[in-house]
């Protein structure tokens, strides 16, 4: 997890790992704290998935079910256990802000 910093263009996150300012997201980043995470490089599918979880977070401000995120990128509803650790792994990798401890909860 990266050291919160007041350096311009560097990406802050909050204790628990989540980014900061989601605007500072990019496929590199993602592939930075997958690697300090122990994922390893990501796959076209991870970063496929990323994507489509951004843009729903996008759409809806909120976490959204994350079977429909699997079928929206064609895979089925339960790629998310394939692909990740677990939810709050890849909405961490994804670059999202912390979702609040309920959601923590079902992730």
């Amino acid at each position: 997890m990266g050291i919160p910093s007041a350096s311009p263009g560097t990406a802050v996150f909050d204790l628990d790992g989540f980014l900061l300012d989601p605007s500072m997201w990019s496929e590199g980043l993602a592939g930075h704290i997958a690697q300090n995470d122990g994922l390893g490089e990501l796959s076209e599918l991870q970063i496929g998935l990323l994507i489509a979880l951004r843009r729903e977070f996008s759409k809806h401000g909120t976490v959204t079910a994350l079977s429909h995120v699997c079928h929206l990128t064609g895979q089925k509803g339960d790629c998310m256990h394939h692909l990740f650790p677990n939810a709050r792994e890849a909405w961490r990798v994804a670059g999202l802000p912390n979702p609040g401890e309920e959601a923590k909860a079902y992730m």
